[in-house]
């Protein structure tokens, strides 16, 4: 939507060539559609140069330098709503609009690297960064070994609904991962009518599933159908019906006990906004498109939830990210967002990706489970990535949800049902309906299924409430390392149960007194403004507390955060130079997006330690 004709005034002082110029005289009037050559000469080139290197941002620059004649995809946000004059800006350094990014005040462009720089020329930008690629944060079990398991060690159990042998994988179906949950559906709380936006690879036609809508924001390319795989699958965890299975053309809720393979929410409405390609890869400014489509279209199709089981490595502070910013003006307009907290936890502490690194919004890592009916086996998946998240510190992922060895819809002619290792046939018809993938994208949809049912309960809930409620509510854990668990796993029953409201629900800081080694958390009673969600109800026993309370900033203190194993976090581990708390090493540009490696939790011996024998796949 156009907006009404602004006023742009610039009142900064700078120094150009020794020459001290106060720029507040040089009063700026910009209307839609005013040409650059209008533009007064000098006003322009004063302008322009006032802070460049503050706008563009530092990996933008140094591949401009690198690669001048290569083509850069970027994100460019300006300081207030674009118009036709800083598109036509575009165009007068020879790049090409791909995207209006109303969403953030932006647009998506793509231009020589030896052009790029020239987009400084317009006073108006605020910044320019890489569009950076994203990658989806789930990815295919070897069915076959995890069917060789050694059942001496394990009690695994056959779920109800058919599936043969192939399901004796644990979990199999998203309901069942949960104690109590497939009674929930019988008591009609099932997620109706509650819109659920499901970024990612796109949908191709299931019998469990018809969506509400399908859409493909991937650049060049309009078919909304899934051809990676991944889609369809969190698609199902979500709201798939479990008809395949069950061997039914319909969905009857009175009768949700007989079809076991449905999601946890199987009677909300998704809708299917497609972001990445074949093999599961897409860009920043394709996903931003697609959330600024919810945002336009939520109140007319009653969208309240948004699942994001995608993203890429943090390489700014979370304010200046611009997939950031967009989930966040969302979150704003009052829509839940469940953001997978990323599958590089093999590579140790601050691997959360992007969006997943806002304060506000919901990130879920992964918990696995090993079929013995006993949570005290349960561990955190060894992919799970795990905080604090970097530049800002926040204290991530939120909760963790089941993501190991998950079974939901598979997408005919994808690429994941190219190798049949990955195939779940049904009993029924001996067809291959259904596929096994691990990762945090499957538990954020676990979440956001859960998030369906609450809103369907109680359709007041604001976003704050809802986070604010899954935390508490979470299932404490008895490994406590807050930076892999976070509040505990998702408890579906207590979540709908749960009171309380908050208007706020930021994730809180991190930080650590240099001098004692001693680590700091915000309180969250005092930052969420109730003690009702003090830290001591959201992590019970994760933390050790000194008797000192609250400092005059807000933050609790400990002894040094004794986490399982009786492993100490101080003596500057993971804080030191060069690594995470002064924002040192941590991904390189290839990192995540080359030979990539996303690892199944095998099995575990008695004692919940891991075997070595993990089985990798490709991502």
């Amino acid at each position: 939507m156009n907006k009404a004709p602004t006023v742009r005034r610039l009142a900064v002082s700078s120094l150009l060539g020794g020459v001290f110029l106060t720029l507040a005289s040089l009063g700026f009037a910009q209307t839609h559609g005013r040409s650059l050559a209008r533009e007064s000469a000098d006003v322009w080139q004063a302008r322009a140069a006032i802070q460049p290197a503050r706008r563009m941002g530092t990996r933008a620059a140094r591949q401009a330098a690198n690669r001048p004649d290569d083509t850069l995809r970027v994100i460019v946000t300006y300081d207030d709503h674009p118009d036709a004059y800083d598109s036509d800006h575009v165009s007068r350094i020879h790049g090409t609009l791909k995207h209006d990014l109303n969403l953030i005040d932006g647009h998506a462009v793509t231009a020589r690297g030896a052009d790029v720089t020239r987009l400084l020329e317009n006073p108006h930008v605020k910044s320019v960064v890489i569009d950076d690629p994203v990658t989806l944060a789930g990815s295919a079990g070897d069915l076959d070994a995890a069917l060789q398991q050694d059942k001496a060690r394990i009690t695994l159990r056959k779920m109800p609904g058919g599936l043969g042998t192939p399901s004796w994988s644990y979990p199999t179906t998203p309901v069942f991962a949960f104690e109590g949950a497939d009674r929930i559906h019988m008591d009609r709380i099932d997620g109706t009518e509650v819109g659920v936006a499901v970024i990612d690879s796109g949908f191709t036609k299931h019998r469990d599933l018809k969506p509400a809508m399908s859409l493909s924001f991937v650049s060049g390319d309009a078919d909304p159908s899934d051809k990676y795989g991944h889609g369809n699958h969190v698609a199902g965890i979500i709201s798939g019906k479990g008809r395949a299975a069950a061997g039914k053309t319909s969905y009857k809720p009175r009768n949700a006990d007989q079809y076991a393979h449905r999601g946890i929410a199987p009677r909300s409405r998704v809708y299917s906004l497609r972001v990445t390609d074949e093999r599961g890869r897409g860009h920043t400014s394709d996903v931003i498109a697609a959330l600024e489509w919810v945002g336009e279209n939520a109140a007319a199709e009653n969208i309240r939830v948004v699942n994001l089981s995608l993203g890429h490595p943090v390489r700014q502070p979370a304010a200046d990210d611009p997939l950031v910013q967009a989930v966040e003006a969302l979150w704003d307009q009052g829509i839940v967002v469940v953001c997978s907290a990323g599958n590089k936890g093999r590579l140790g502490y601050g691997t959360i990706t992007s969006p997943g690194n806002s304060s506000k919004v919901i990130t879920v890592g992964s918990v696995t489970h090993w079929g013995d009916d006993n949570p005290r086996n349960d561990i955190v998946s060894t992919f799970s990535a795990r905080g604090i998240t970097r530049f800002d510190h926040y204290a991530k992922p939120d909760l963790i949800a089941p993501g190991n060895r998950v079974i939901s819809l598979r997408a005919k002619h994808s690429s994941m049902m190219k190798e049949r290792n990955r195939h779940i046939p049904t009993e029924m018809t001996k067809k291959v309906q259904y596929l096994q993938l691990s990762g945090t994208s499957m538990s954020a949809a676990m979440v956001s299924g859960a998030v369906a049912l609450m809103l369907e309960a109680d359709p007041s809930l604001n976003p704050a409430t809802v986070k604010a409620r899954l935390m508490r509510s979470a299932r404490k854990v008895s490994f406590p390392d807050a930076f892999a668990t976070g509040a505990g796993v998702l408890d579906i029953n207590a979540a709908l149960a749960e009171s309380g409201y908050a208007e706020s629900a930021s994730s809180p800081r991190v930080t650590r007194n240099e001098a004692t080694g001693q680590l700091g958390i915000e309180e969250t009673g005092l930052l969420w403004g109730s003690m009702q969600w003090a830290l001591g109800s959201l992590w019970n026993d994760g933390f050790l507390w000194n008797d000192s309370g609250v400092d005059v900033d807000g933050f609790l203190w400990n002894d040094g955060f004794l986490w399982n194993d009786g492993f100490l976090w101080n003596d500057g581990y993971l804080w030191n130079d060069g690594f995470l708390w002064n924002d040192g090493f941590l991904w390189n540009d290839s990192e995540l997006w080359n030979d990539g490696f996303l690892w199944n939790d095998d099995y575990s011996s008695h004692d919940g330690s891991v075997s070595n024998n993990a089985t990798a796949v490709d991502e």
